[in-house]
């Protein structure tokens, strides 16, 4: 290994997303060497201490090949210039950095750590601004630090902040204690890199450590495809697989994870089945409950409701079908009702329907919906209040109310009746939490539609509940006058029955063919651009959301996105932008929350704009729209992964939100993920107009593939055990 010192003169290569770097460095001799490799934070200026070897690389020649790297703190007034114009120093650029060195010479730094309230005397700078400098000055001797052991053990130093941010200078003893909790408690830090600082720190390859901690992440990848359990073999294999370990260890830590409450062993079939212990309880909890409710006593509806029911018809000039009837009558009589059907059914009618009838009744009713433009959508369709089931059941930031539900048994919601909309987005988990805020004698009537995707989360609620045969659930067929003259709705029907859609000339559903992916991404720009706010007078951002079945190829979300962001938001010399990894955000775009954050109240699929950007603090503001209207949610460096562009989003995220415009590539490409309730779910999106770019030998592909996704789930058998009176 040669150690080499020098200062950075030149950068002329670095990769964002993994810090990769070229960069030419003047040695102590005199002479201009290259060298490469991982350096984040590198600035011109910058003294270097390298470890690494000499490569020849065919086309660029000789370089030096970092392995290590060590910095150190500039010691000329030039030096210190450049070390907090760097962009390293957050809060500092270039002429804030002339200013202070020009102030405090050789003793800025010390000026800047010690003396903030000095700093603070130079014009445009606060006292705020000032300290926040000084934490970040500090920070960086032990950010040194840490990237020299990180690098030791064989992790490049970009997650060295990170880590820095959330152990402080306990950083090093704490990695170096158990590198496994990084999996758990640094973003982007998951089993598998843990498991690499691990081996490089000594850690037997059998050790209870590292067998616990990969059996957490198998389990939570399983929780992650929706599962709420897993067969206990095939975790035991999935473990030896994963850690080239002989079973009887892995079956060893299986036993001490159920002793320690961590996993919880069933039986299903005479075969043993794993649950993540809040999973176990939630199903169970949910059975229990809703078998509660079913037997508990209600508070009468005092009013004829059939004859209430034909007033409302006559006054709204309504005419319901028979089964929509059935389902608002069934509705006064039941404490659960499940109402399912596609688009064009009169969901919504029949929810108009229900809550005339409870509020002639005398009874306090509540409408909730899974996501805030859910909510809304449900508010401006009853012209009634309607929230977010999170925001019914009162969860807000951890400092002023706990970071919990402020809704439970021991404070339920003081109300008769609950009807949540778009319950095929309810996973396991939130069902849980809003059965627990029910009284009894709380009504819950759930409309959605089951021949939908499942949930983004864990478990198959909807479907769940109405294969158990133990709730009253009431399937809508009809499809009224007004939306048969919808092609949306009439191929939505079509595809639900696995028939191919109607490609014929329509004012709201157009095909558009070919075959060549990198076509369809040269035709996107112009066509959601232009062609189509030219023809439906409709903002491209706002009102045209583009759904793709996959992330990856030509024609997935993530490339769309790139294509998308250039077309309708370029980088322009007056639009702020900030890149963080390998995003770009600038203001104006269009983001998806991609993570539940329930300190900020923004959840996995949640859309907004980015109101406010300022690159030097990487701080943004993203505007989502809720019930009451936009609301303004700040993220900061650290928090900038929960974010990702949705110009173009995944069908599975799509759920539960409408859009006037869906635009979505049907290829070949996506053959893996092309299924009929995908693509049925695709095009319910859509309010006033869908356009599927591709093949018909995709759609058809599609259509023909029945396919239902497959969770693990005990559900349907405890509802039908709780509700027999059989105990777990």
């Amino acid at each position: 290994m040669t150690t080499l010192e020098g200062t950075v003169e030149r950068i002329t290569f670095f990769n964002e997303e993994n810090s990769y770097a070229v960069a030419k460095v003047r040695l102590s001799s005199g002479e201009l060497v290259t060298v490469t490799g991982e350096l984040p934070h590198l600035y011109i200026g910058e003294k270097l201490r390298l470890t690494g070897q000499w490569v020849v690389h065919k086309e660029y020649g000789k370089q030096f090949q970092v392995q290590t790297r060590e910095s150190e703190i500039p010691t000329t007034e030039k030096g210190i210039e450049r070390f907090l114009a760097s962009g390293f120093v957050k809060g500092v650029r270039a002429a804030t950095a002339k200013k202070l060195v020009s102030r405090f010479g050789l003793s800025t730094l010390d000026v800047i750590e010690n003396d903030p309230e000095l700093v603070a005397e130079i014009p445009g700078i606060s006292l705020a601004k000032a300290k926040k400098i000084a934490e970040n000055v500090r920070a960086y001797s032990d950010i040194q630090r840490i990237i020299v052991f990180l690098q030791g053990i064989g992790i490049g130093p970009g997650y060295a902040m990170k880590i820095y941010k959330r152990y402080q200078s306990e950083a090093v003893k704490l990695v170096r204690e158990n590198p496994y909790r990084l999996a758990d408690e640094i973003i982007g830090i998951g089993f598998k890199k843990a498991d690499q600082i691990a081996q490089n720190l000594g850690i037997k390859p059998d050790s209870p450590y590292r067998i616990r901690a990969a059996l957490r992440y198998l389990m939570n990848e399983l929780c992650n495809e929706g599962h709420i359990f897993v067969d206990e073999q095939t975790l035991i294999d999935a473990a030896v697989k994963e850690l080239a370990v002989d079973s009887s260890p892995v079956a060893t830590e299986i036993e001490t994870l159920i002793v320690e409450k961590e996993l919880i062993r069933e039986s299903k079939e005479g075969r043993p089945i794993l649950y993540l212990a809040p999973f176990y309880y939630c199903e169970i909890g949910v059975a229990a409950r809703l078998a509660e409710m079913a037997q508990a006593q209600l508070k009468p509806v005092k009013i004829d409701t059939a004859k209430a029911l034909e007033q409302f018809s006559a006054e709204h000039q309504i005419q319901l079908a028979s089964n929509q009837r059935e389902a608002v009558l069934k509705s006064m009589d039941n404490a659960l009702m499940v109402i399912t059907g596609g688009p064009g059914t009169g969901k919504t009618t029949i929810i108009k329907s229900i809550l005339s009838l409870l509020k002639k009744a005398g009874l306090r009713v509540a409408l909730a919906a899974p996501t805030g433009r859910a909510a809304k959508r449900l508010a401006e369709a009853t012209g009634e209040a309607a929230q977010t089931i999170h925001r019914l059941l009162g969860f807000g930031s951890e400092k002023a109310e706990g970071g919990r539900f402020q809704h439970d048994e021991s404070e339920p919601l003081d109300k008769d009746v609950l009807i949540v909309d778009e319950f095929s987005m309810v996973d396991l988990m939130l069902f849980y939490h809003l059965l627990k805020a029910l009284a009894p004698g709380t009504r819950l009537i759930m409309v959605g539609d089951v021949d939908q995707l499942p949930s983004v989360g864990p478990g198959t609620v909807l479907r769940d509940l109405i294969a158990s045969g133990q709730i009253t659930a009431v399937r809508l067929n009809v499809i009224f006058r007004q939306s048969q003259e919808s092609m949306i709705i009439e191929n939505a029907h079509r595809i639900n029955r696995g028939e191919f859609p109607q490609l014929v000339k329509s004012t709201d559903f157009f095909f558009m063919s070919e075959e060549k992916p990198e076509n369809i991404i040269k035709l996107l720009p112009d066509l959601i651009s232009r062609r189509i706010p030219g023809y439906l007078h409709c903002d491209p951002v706002e009102d045209i959301q583009v759904l793709a079945p996959m992330r990856r190829t030509l024609t997935g979300v993530d490339n769309l996105n790139l294509v998308l962001q250039e077309a309708l938001n370029p980088k322009r010399p007056e639009i702020p932008e900030l890149r963080h990894g390998a995003q770009v955000f600038r203001l104006g775009d269009k983001v998806m929350q991609i993570k539940n954050n329930y300190q900020k109240l923004v959840f996995n699929g949640d859309i907004g704009r980015i109101r406010e950007l300022e690159p030097e603090e990487q701080r943004l503001v993203v505007g989502f729209q809720e019930v009451e209207g936009e609301r303004l949610v700040e993220y900061e460096e650290d928090e900038l992964d929960q974010l990702v562009l949705s110009y173009a989003i995944s069908v599975h995220k799509s759920q539960g939100n409408e859009y006037p415009v869906v635009v979505m590539p049907v290829t070949t490409q996506h053959f893996l993920m092309l299924q009929r309730n995908l693509l049925y779910t695709a095009v319910t999106r859509a309010k006033k107009m869908v356009v599927l770019i591709g093949t018909k030998k995709a759609i058809a592909i599609a259509v023909n593939n029945n396919r239902i996704e497959e969770r693990n789930s005990f559900l349907q058998k405890r509802l039908r055990n709780a509700f027999q009176g059989k105990s777990e």
